[in-house]
């Protein structure tokens, strides 16, 4: 009999465990399925849905940039997009790294293309305070190996042009959770032309814009449009876009998010009629440095539609 109630002992410590270790990993995750998923997902059918795009993952202290522990972290909190940055190194490896140099955010210095993928490996990431951390420098492959089933990846470009971006998507079958950032309609048809299932992020800041991103003959279904790092100077910029049946992505960290960052206010809820006026607007998504904060101010107050809900998975209870 003792060594039953042993057995059962250590049964209930076991699944106690595997419960804590459960609660401490769970993610807020979005997941399309398909490439097909990533366009219903992502359409306008005036039906909002309301996400963050995490800017380079969301640093923040004990959390560098462009850092796959980062990007968990951010998804423990809210249901995140994830905007991350490309580049090249010396011998031809793609890493994820915003700046051209590794001054600012690793223990190394000079650039980043100067450096073999050995090299960069033995250096370590600093925080958003500038602080040392344990994490190193992911390969873009690591990414989308990781991303698969718990976010959407949106991929700037840097110095790695949208060809090769698109092989990499196509080598890991990553179709349904990538979206590119091209800088030109021009890109945006040779992008298409060379998968039809990619989606893309297109700047459209005004309405000649959109008048314009008409005549390539891109179905506006592929495509986000990022209508600019400020509200939109056209008040029916964003019901020009929606009429097309694209969603609207505006940026908030070079404005409303610096000044909690820069602590002018502690309590981001008071920032949230702020953040709300842009959704009133009709921007849908929002690119933020600050997608802990922000994310639960969107979605907390206008729940996930039910035609969105089965590709976002919320935490357990």
């Amino acid at each position: 009999m003792k060594h039953v109630w042993a057995s059962l002992f250590a049964a209930v410590c076991l699944l106690l465990w595997a419960g804590i270790g459960y609660a401490e990993t769970a993610m807020l995750t979005i997941d399309p399925k398909t490439p097909e998923g990533l366009r219903k997902l992502l359409r306008y059918d005036g039906d909002s849905l309301h996400l963050v795009s995490a800017h380079r993952g969301g640093p923040r202290e004990g959390f560098p940039e462009n850092c796959i522990a980062t990007f968990e972290d951010t998804l423990r909190h809210t249901h995140a997009m994830m905007e991350i940055d490309p580049r090249y190194t010396k011998d031809g490896v793609i890493v994820l790294h915003h700046d051209p140099t590794l001054d600012r955010t690793t223990s190394g210095t000079g650039r980043v293309v100067d450096c073999t993928w050995e090299e960069l490996q033995a250096l370590r990431l600093r925080d958003s305070e500038g602080v040392l951390t344990e994490y190193s420098i992911p390969t873009l492959d690591e990414a989308l190996q990781w991303a698969r089933g718990k976010t959407i990846l949106v991929l700037d470009q840097k110095d790695v042009p949208f060809e090769a971006r698109v092989k990499k998507v196509e080598e890991h079958d990553a179709e349904a959770y990538v979206i590119l950032i091209v800088y030109s309609f021009a890109d945006a048809k040779r992008c298409y032309a060379m998968n039809e299932n990619i989606m893309m992020e297109v700047m459209i800041p005004n309405g000649t814009q959109v008048e314009a991103f008409d005549k390539t003959g891109v179905p506006w279904s592929h495509i986000v449009a990022f209508v600019g790092h400020t509200p939109p100077q056209e008040p029916q910029l964003c019901a020009m876009i929606h009429a097309k049946g694209a969603i609207c992505i505006g940026g908030t960290s070079r404005n409303i998010d610096r000044r909690f960052i820069e602590r002018h206010v502690t309590d981001i809820r008071n920032l949230s009629r702020e953040y709300h006026a842009l959704m009133e607007m009709g921007i849908d998504l929002i690119e933020t440095d600050l997608p802990r904060e922000v994310g639960p101010l969107l979605y907390g107050q206008h729940p996930i539609p039910a035609s969105r809900a089965r590709f976002l998975r919320s935490r357990p209870r």
